[in-house]
């Protein structure tokens, strides 16, 4: 529909996104599309108390590749593996929203001591909450979850498990929105609104080592990595823009496919859904992590659809069952305690790599090294 306006209207998509993020009315920013060009979409602006989608992150590799793209200079900040919040403030009166754009206000009231006491009457902030154990390293993203969205007992649950908010960019200060700003700016409207504690760790740089040495750092502390911002770019509301790019540690397991999913759309006909798992040596039995189907060409999907229906056990309405014969080098970005599976830990964010036909099931990774990973990530593992 945004692409119909702008062609309709010969204006950009940008143009027309751009006011949609802002407007509660489609129909509205048509209309004003239709009849007075660019200039009638620019009265859309960021409204108080009307919280809009959250700019994300397109993905880089390394920080090398960040720097390239980004122009030879850029803003590094920690990643934290939060919950993205989105703070209005008047005065005293102080809303909380989710990345979902969900009220979250009286969940987090730790949050709205801290809004009510800066100095300026009128802010709209961007940032993450998250809990932190006593020696300052972040919980588990579902640690931190039990608390956002907590609706009964949050005092009881607030003493046991606090959290922390980290601010990294200011949409609005005072009269004036200032979403379509540069980074910069908005990083300085920030300093000046919100004190040091309470903002993202950040580290302007053109110099790729120092870069490096600060995703290492992020890694240190037991986050997931970094983000790259671009100084120059605006804030793109519910857009992945090119001028956020996000950095994380990414593991690699090579992992046993047990079974497969048929798919859907364009992959009808075609098994594509994956799940996978590893030998659990103590009980002998294949123990699953999760399931995937990211990462899979049109080729693999092919050659595996013929593969897994060579190696079928049995199957039920949408899926097929295999001999655990196939290995596949999967990466994903962390583990996380699972009630849904037997081991108790589940793939995070699980992409294929390739299939190892060089590999046997006997030589796929274990439980073992599964649980290794997680005890690393964990903090368990640190002397």
């Amino acid at each position: 529909m945004l692409e119909a306006i702008a062609s309709a209207a010969r204006l950009s998509v940008a143009q027309v996104r751009r006011a949609a993020m802002y407007a509660r009315d489609l129909g509205a920013v048509a209309q004003a599309a239709m009849l007075g060009g660019a200039a009638a979409l620019e009265r859309f602006q960021l409204e108080l108390f009307v919280p809009v989608a959250p700019m994300l992150a397109q993905t880089a590799p390394d920080v090398g590749t960040a720097l390239r793209e980004l122009g030879g200079e850029a803003a590094f900040e920690w990643k934290m593996d939060g919950a993205r919040i989105q703070v209005h403030k008047r005065a005293e009166e102080v809303r909380i929203y989710t990345r979902g754009l969900n009220e979250v206000t009286a969940a987090l009231p730790e949050v709205v001591e801290l809004a009510r006491s800066l100095s300026a009457q009128v802010l709209i902030l961007d940032g993450e909450v998250i809990a932190l154990d006593n020696a300052g390293r972040p919980h588990a993203f579902q640690i931190t979850m039990r608390r956002v969205g907590r609706r009964l007992d949050v005092e009881a649950m607030r003493a046991g498990l606090p959290l922390k908010a980290f601010f990294f960019d200011c949409l609005r200060l005072e009269a004036e929105s200032i979403a379509d700003r540069a980074a910069r700016e908005r990083f300085e409207a920030l300093a000046t609104a919100v004190p040091a504690s309470a903002q993202m760790p950040r580290l302007i740089t053109s110099a790729e080592p120092a870069a490096r040495e600060y995703y290492e750092a992020a890694l240190a502390a037991g986050h997931e990595g970094v983000m790259a911002k671009s100084l120059t770019a605006p804030y793109e509301a519910g857009n992945r823009g090119a001028g956020w790019l996000k950095i994380k540690r990414v593991h690699t397991l090579d992992l046993v496919v047990l079974a497969a999913e048929w798919g859907h759309g364009r992959r009808s006909g075609k098994l594509s859904n994956l799940h996978l798992g590893a030998l659990d040596p103590s009980s002998g039995q294949y123990v699953m992590l999760g399931k995937t189907f990211k990462g899979l060409t049109d080729v693999m999907l092919e050659w595996q659809t013929r593969e897994f229906l060579r190696r079928e056990t049995h199957r039920d309405d949408w899926t097929v069952y295999l001999r655990p014969e196939l290995v596949v080098e999967v990466a994903f970005t962390d583990l996380q305690a699972s009630t849904r599976y037997p081991g108790g830990l589940a793939l995070r964010l699980a992409r294929v790599k390739r299939y190892r036909d060089d590999k046997s099931a006997a030589e796929a990774d274990t439980m073992e090294a599964v649980r290794r990973i997680y005890a690393a990530q964990s903090g368990s593992a640190r002397s």
